[in-house]
């Protein structure tokens, strides 16, 4: 072989050896030992130092630093156990003390306990007993802990776990988090401790002085309290449920907005507003929902429905007002009507359909926009209708017709039409049914007056001041009041282009006959996907393959001893990552335990 190349062999294999050799984790170090005592009764392997008057037991093992009062270190098992006043510093981030602490130089996991308070940049954990892995950068306790963040609030919860890479905080079981503004309960909260963004998993509540929140999957912003639920998510406002695939949440503005299948409910008014966009302002008292809005008012009797393209709910709770525009309709077992926009004020019980000035008798679609009312087979159009309510009954109590007033209905038997109409229309209803109407001013009627066997009389055609109509069972008492002309004429007498009233449009097809008839014109709905939070992920247990197999190392073959490194290593896993637990038995290694050299 030659010469050369056998020294580059002999030079690459030290250099191996040394490369192998500087990456064996270092031993611990003390670095002011204080009164140093050696007891037989303890074992030569183990070394007690107490402190000095010129300080703590100064310890430091791979950039951790650990300041006590007393110290126990089993050389043959690089473990140390420190009491009293226990300190242990992680570079400038970490910063922990209690009164007890385990630590392994080989596993390089420490065990805390008593008055346990571990501060990081952002918060201050306190707890009981405390786990902390410097190889994988996490803490974990099973016995109740407390984090405190200035900006968020104090969480506490019965299992935690700390991602110290991540500045994360997984908390589990029994989590509520109080914050001066709203108090925060769920079954899993991740929280990062820089952003102060947390995440919710399982049934969920946030709770403040004028809302309640419930999802079962959610994103909360605790800087700057604003928050996203999805997951059988609700809002309650004051006298307001909000429901919806995905809630949005502003508190500091006092407001909400949903997406997909909303539903609102005002508890106190007995009225339910859907649709699958909305927005609510609670200091505002206003709801604006649109796509497919359809408004509910809840009666014992019967309920009323409203539907548009928007709606908007406003005022306080004893003074509610609805509005409804761009193609509203409405819909009762025995009323059903159509406008451009329909005005309803819940105090009142007044109920206004309008038709929007712009839209003038030239508009293509002003005769489709004008406000019209069916009841009992009875057409009632004109430029603006009144409906008024007797609120406390839940009755309707009398109809309005503003302008250019006209009610029709077919005729019994035949294809004709009795019309009626003059300048104003007012009628009255009697458990929900039109019994009385009265057509003022310019009054007009066409009318196929028949006797008691539904024969036809004639066609009664007449002018007059105003006009009384009574509704008598299936029969209708006419009454011409200052008549200026008018005759019965027989049908074969009267012609076919007179038997309509100039702007006679009758518009039966229109009418809702059923709540889905409401939505007839709508075009086809289209929802937005929506992605929402990405659903929990459970990760490694805290007490890992990877952590159990370190402790099999700390373990020093044919020694009988106890591995130090496992003896605070619970038999059973704890369910550390939220997920249903397993069971794992501590390590079964017996070996003793190497000693190693710096």
């Amino acid at each position: 072989m030659n010469l050369s190349f056998r020294y580059i062999l002999i030079i690459a294999c030290c250099f191996s050896t040394l490369l192998s050799y500087s990456q064996k984790p270092k031993r611990i170090y003390i670095e002011y030992s204080g009164f140093t005592v050696k007891d037989s009764l303890k074992g030569e392997n183990v070394t007690t130092f107490v402190r000095s008057d010129q300080g703590q037991i100064h310890i430091v093992h791979e950039g951790v630093d650990m300041w006590c009062d007393k110290a126990l270190y089993y050389q043959d098992q690089d473990f140390i156990e420190a009491f009293s006043n226990v300190v242990v510093k992680q570079g400038d981030t970490i910063n922990m003390t209690s009164k007890y602490v385990e630590y392994s130089g080989i596993t390089q996991l420490a065990f805390a306990a008593g008055d346990v308070v571990l501060t990081e940049p952002q918060s201050v954990l306190t707890t009981d007993t405390l786990y902390f892995d410097r190889t994988k950068q996490q803490a974990y306790y099973k016995s109740k802990g407390q984090v405190v963040r200035d900006s968020s609030g104090t969480i506490t919860s019965q299992v935690g776990r700390y991602y110290m890479d991540d500045s994360k905080y997984r908390f589990l079981k029994d989590v509520v988090l109080v914050n001066p503004e709203y108090t925060l309960k769920t079954n899993q909260l991740d929280f990062y401790s820089e952003t102060g963004h947390s995440y919710m998993y399982g049934p969920s509540t946030i709770v403040g002085d004028s809302s309640k929140i419930y999802c079962e999957r959610g994103f909360y912003d605790t800087n700057n309290d604003t928050g996203y639920f999805i997951k059988n998510s609700k809002i309650d406002y004051n006298n307001r449920e909000v429901i919806g695939d995905s809630l949005y949440f502003d508190r500091n503005r006092s407001f909400a907005s949903a997406s997909n299948n909303i539903k609102v409910t005002d508890t106190i008014n007995k009225s339910v507003i859907k649709g699958h966009y909305a927005e609510v302002f609670r200091a505002k008292d206003s709801v604006f929902i649109t796509k497919r809005a359809l408004a509910i008012s809840v009666q014992e009797q019967d309920s009323l429905y409203i539907h548009a393209d928007t709606l908007m709910v406003t005022g306080k709770p004893e003074h509610r007002i609805t509005r409804a525009y761009y193609n509203a309709k409405m819909y009762k077992s025995d009323m059903s009507g159509k406008a451009d926009s329909i005005h309803a004020d819940h105090k009142s019980g007044l109920t206004q359909l309008i038709n929007l000035k712009r839209f003038n008798t030239g508009d293509a679609f002003s005769v489709k926009r004008k406000p019209v009312i069916w009841n009992l087979g009875n057409q009632m159009t004109g430029d603006s209708i009144h409906l008024i309510s007797d609120v406390e009954k839940e009755e309707l109590d009398s109809l309005k017709v503003f302008d250019n007033a006209f009610l029709i209905s077919k005729d019994t038997l035949g294809d004709g039409f009795n019309q009626i109409k003059g300048q104003r229309l007012i009628g009255l209803f009697e458990n929900n049914e039109l019994y009385n109407v009265d057509i003022i001013k310019n009054a007009e009627i066409i009318f196929y007056s028949r006797d008691d066997k539904d024969t036809l009389i004639g066609i009664n055609k007449s002018k007059s001041g105003s006009i009384n109509l009574q509704f008598d069972g299936p029969y209708k008492i006419i009454t011409l009041l200052n008549q200026v002309d008018g005759d019965i004429y027989p049908e074969s007498q009267f012609p076919k282009n007179a038997r309509q009233f100039r702007g006679f449009d009758w518009r039966g097809e229109e009418q809702p006959k059923s709540v889905e008839d409401l939505f007839s014109d709508d075009p086809p709905l289209n929802l937005p996907v929506i992605k929402g939070l990405d659903p929990f992920v459970p990760e490694q247990e805290f007490f890992d393959e990877a952590l159990m197999n370190r402790i099999d190392d700390a373990e020093t073959k044919g020694q009988s001893k106890e591995n130090k490194a496992a003896r605070q290593i619970p038999k059973k896993k704890e369910n550390t990552s939220g997920v249903k637990p397993t069971i794992s038995s501590q390590p079964s290694s017996k070996a003793s335990i190497k000693k190693k050299q710096n």
